[in-house]
């Protein structure tokens, strides 16, 4: 990738390596650090070298002339912790970088867009559907309104306005994508402000992978941390039921409309945390939110986990080790290790990948899937 800003933009922290490089430093590493479970050969899930984020967000910065006039441009954080200007992007999708200048242009030639704008987030699709959030510090009039609209028709894409205590939605505040996955097309809405995986191609890959190296079950699953239904839909096509959970009501929403979307009548959500449904599991409270749902008429062997930055905590890590098959998604291979420790104890690792969804960066994702000993 040959972008003017490696070596200078934050984003971009393994700027000193082609591709290639990059990810074969991430594949040693992540093998050192397993070595300990396992010594076969990871699976490895690449991105495109380029152009592979549908999700972005950029601050705004402002120069002034000598008219006291501002003059727009994106920014980013720097290597060293400093404002960055940037003209261009080449990391995120081919439909976000072709917007993005004339957007701003447009934005910077209208007093009233441009008026104490502070930052942009762009979230678009393989479906050529695209949300763009427009940040302020200040609050939002019906001019603001009159002149986003326009924006609106005239790219072709949905606008957001938000400020402090303020979100204005001029047409809808979601996208919707189709994903591909193993040859069926499964639908979705991404709503703004809700969790969704940046580079839509590995993420199908990732989904895919999942499917791929599970068997066919009688039996259900159980899902913790299950989002806006990423990867629940998909995989409910292996198993008699599925029992999802997530904390945020935001994503839960977004999933049981992904639910209806793909027809789907063997998932039940609920919203709790990943705690709250291990005391619900063991009797230890009663939860109104599981009043039309009867725990004991699921058969669960199989669990899924796609748990935040920090891991399993020590409650559910256990619930987890009773399940015949744990399939695990991590986004911090630091705390997989950790959990692992406790995790094969009792299961054995059947298949493990790495998931390079964030190229250039530091940052890899990874799949283990156990089965009990």
């Amino acid at each position: 990738m040959n972008c003017e800003y490696f070596g200078k933009c934050g984003s971009c922290t393994l700027h000193d390596k082609t591709y290639e490089e990059q990810l074969e430093f991430k594949k040693q590493r992540e093998e050192a650090r397993f070595s300990n479970f396992t010594n076969d050969k990871f699976d490895i899930i690449t991105s495109a070298p380029q152009n592979f984020r549908n999700r972005a967000e950029f601050r705004i910065w402002k120069n002034f002339d000598e008219n006291d006039k501002p003059t727009l441009s994106y920014a980013m954080t720097s290597l060293e912790k400093t404002t960055l200007e940037i003209n261009s992007c080449q990391i995120v999708s081919l439909e976000i970088q072709s917007i993005m200048p004339g957007l701003l242009a447009d934005i910077q030639a209208n007093e009233t867009m441009a008026f104490k704008i502070y930052a942009i987030e762009f979230l678009g699709s393989t479906t050529n559907d695209m949300l763009v959030t427009l940040i302020y510090h200040r609050k939002l009039d019906e001019n603001w309104n009159i002149e986003a609209k326009k924006l609106e028709e005239k790219y072709d894409i949905k606008i957001i306005g938000r400020s402090r205590k303020q979100k204005v939605v001029l047409t809808e505040d979601f996208i919707s994508e189709t994903l591909n996955i193993n040859g069926d097309d499964y639908k979705f809405q991404y709503k703004e402000g809700g969790f969704t995986q940046p580079n839509t191609k590995v993420n199908v890959k990732m989904i895919e992978w999942v499917l791929n190296n599970i068997e066919q079950s009688q039996n259900d699953l159980c899902e913790l941390y299950c989002g806006g239904g990423n990867f629940t839909i998909p995989l409910s096509t292996k198993f008699r039921k599925v029992l999802a959970t997530e904390i945020s009501k935001t994503s839960i929403n977004s999933a049981k409309t992904n639910c209806e979307l793909n027809n789907n009548t063997n998932i039940d959500f609920i919203r709790m945390s990943a705690e709250e449904f291990v005391e619900a599991l063991e009797s230890k409270r009663v939860f109104q939110r599981l009043k039309d749902i009867d725990l004991k008429e699921y058969k669960f062997d199989s669990i899924f986990v796609d748990p935040p930055r920090a891991g399993l905590d020590d409650l559910t890590r256990s619930l987890v080790t009773s399940y015949n098959q744990i399939i695990y998604i991590s986004c911090n291979p630091e705390t997989l290790h950790r959990d692992l420790e406790e995790l094969t104890k009792t299961h054995k690792i059947d298949k493990f990948a790495l998931f390079d969804q964030f190229a250039y960066t530091n940052h890899i994702e990874t799949g283990v899937i156990l089965t009990k000993n």
